[in-house]
């Protein structure tokens, strides 16, 4: 049976470029056991898991004459030790080095002629510690069909070693004619599946719109919010090849407090935060800002509870996607005024099923969270540029201690692609007691993405400082 891409996977592989790649990273920092834990293990680990990811052992094959869209097969060529590899820092590396490192792996594009996928094993970090770093592509990631690789390579216990992976034959590759027969009788048993596609890969504002319009009731409201572009920011740039990236690490209850003290979600605080580090941020840049200056995001949010970014999900299927565009009031200098505004307008938001991104995740029937940044990503490069300045996913994560085979997960920072004129994206996820925030940015128009960092740090300090 044909594997055939949907029009949404699809999509994300017609509209990349190389200045705007389409995959997801994240940053696993690991502790080495004094067993250790080397790269044969690594390879070993992930050989294991594959059987569980058919797709991660698959390459894209389009069509002749693009018939229809293109299909998954096995890569018969398959090469384990391609997309699992080795670097090192300079011992003993820090966090700067790694950030920089980490930059420059997730600006090159992914190579479509192998599975979309990579993974990086770093050592040389001070502490005895390894980095692993992967890179996902968007067409890979459903929620459903495919997870991201990082959620079946952590465990809620150590293991050890084991056996290499078991023995893989892959499926004969299907000829020119293979494909062009199953792409007419896939258009004959769906004719209407040719408009679809047509209707998913188009990303202008008025076919957002016209998505939108189809699935929200409320007609006047969402083409309000839809057509409307967002003001211009320094935010919005030409995106370069080069990247910038950094992140920071801040503890959850010091999150929790301020919303005992102000009420809210602690995912709401964690926007209050990144309110006002993109308000210095902008005061340095020597932008005007009024009190009614407002920047516009784009937050696809992982729902369970009042405690988005502290949630503790038991499982994929308990989990909603709930984007939304939210004007984040910049130009407010209460930082208790900028939370409150905040609650308000995320209390106002609509369900999933009625929310101004949910066109990309209408389909979707749960998600693991550690695919909540790939799901994201999607929901960002499924929306005209035009429509927002800055991505900003936050997505539950566990608050217990995870493994990479026998060795412990200490820090997780996500990387969410740039979309289109976006100079920066910011992915947010908490685990075992801290929130993680990772700073992607384009290295010309946010060179000073470390200064940003610090302002992220700032601004939290800033609403502690109003508890007392």
């Amino acid at each position: 049976m044909t594997d055939r891409l949907s029009a949404l996977d699809a999509s994300f592989l017609y509209a990349e470029r190389p200045a705007t790649p389409l995959h997801v990273g994240g940053i696993a920092i690991v502790e080495r056991p004094e067993k250790g834990f080397d790269y044969g293990q690594l390879l070993s680990l992930v050989g294991r898991r594959l059987a569980y990811l058919p797709r991660y052992r698959r390459r894209v094959r389009p069509v002749p004459g693009h018939l229809s869209r293109p299909v998954w097969v096995d890569d018969v060529d398959f090469d384990l030790n391609y997309h699992v590899r080795r670097s090192a820092l300079p011992e003993p590396g820090n966090h700067r080095q790694l950030f920089e490192l980490v930059a420059r792996l997730l600006a090159r594009p992914l190579d479509v002629e192998r599975p979309l996928w990579e993974l990086y094993m770093v050592e040389g970090l001070a502490g005895n510690r390894v980095a692993l770093v992967t890179k996902t592509h968007q067409s890979m990631v459903d929620g459903i069909g495919s997870l991201d690789l990082g959620q079946l390579l952590l465990d809620d216990e150590p293991t050890e070693p084991g056996p290499a992976e078991e023995f893989w034959t892959a499926r004969p590759r299907p000829g020119r004619v293979r494909l062009v027969t199953d792409a007419v009788a896939d258009t004959v048993r769906r004719p209407a599946e040719m408009v679809e596609n047509v209707r998913t890969a188009v990303r202008d504002v008025a076919s957002t719109a016209d998505r939108v319009l189809g699935a929200v009731e409320d007609v006047a409201s969402a083409v309000h919010s839809v057509l409307r572009p967002a003001a211009p920011s320094p935010l919005n740039a030409h995106v370069s090849r080069g990247r910038v990236f950094a992140g920071v690490r801040t503890d959850l209850e010091d999150l929790r407090r301020v919303r005992r003290r102000h009420g809210g979600t602690v995912n709401d605080v964690v926007l209050a935060v990144v309110t006002g580090a993109l308000r210095e941020w902008l005061a340095r840049r020597g932008m005007p800002l009024s009190q009614t200056s407002t920047v516009r995001a784009l937050v696809p949010r992982a729902v369970r509870d009042g405690d988005t970014v502290g949630g503790s999900p038991e499982g994929p299927l308990d989990n909603r996607v709930v984007p939304a565009l939210v004007e984040l009031p910049v130009g407010e200098p209460d930082p208790v005024l900028r939370l409150r505004h905040l609650s308000h307008a995320m209390a106002a938001q609509p369900d999933a099923d009625r929310s101004v991104a949910a066109a990309a995740m209408l389909r979707l029937g749960g998600f693991a969270p550690a695919t909540m940044q790939s799901l994201a990503g999607r929901a960002a490069s499924s929306l005209s540029g035009r429509l927002f300045n800055v991505v900003v996913s936050n997505s539950p994560g566990p608050q217990r201690p995870r493994y990479a085979g026998p060795a412990r997960m200490t820090e997780i920072y996500p990387v969410m692609p740039l979309a289109r004129n976006q100079a920066l994206a910011v992915g947010i996820t908490s685990y075992d007691g801290g929130v993680y925030v990772g700073l992607n940015g384009d290295r010309k128009a946010l060179s000073d993405v470390d200064v940003l960092a610090g302002m992220v740090t700032d601004a939290l300090e800033e609403l502690k400082g109003t508890i007392w």
